[in-house]
């Protein structure tokens, strides 16, 4: 997972006001660093994300992200 699909998870499930407080602010379980200090230091975003996921209990069926609506190609 690429750092920008982390921030948009993130900022999907928290709100964007919210996402820099919590990935700056809470300290992850397991990672013993926020999710800041823990993309600086190089483990995977994948890794982190499920993480917060766990922390928050976030579902299962969320956890993938919201589902975008497709774009339309028929226009040139």
């Amino acid at each position: 997972m690429r750092h920008s699909q982390f921030w948009a998870l993130l900022e999907d499930e928290f709100g964007s006001a919210n996402a820099g407080v919590i990935a700056s602010s809470l300290e992850l379980p397991g990672l013993k660093a926020t999710a800041q200090e823990a993309l600086s230091a190089g483990i995977d975003a994948r890794v982190i994300w499920q993480a917060v996921c766990d922390l928050h209990d976030i579902p299962t069926e969320r956890r993938l992200g919201k589902d975008k609506a497709p774009r339309d190609t028929d226009t040139f």
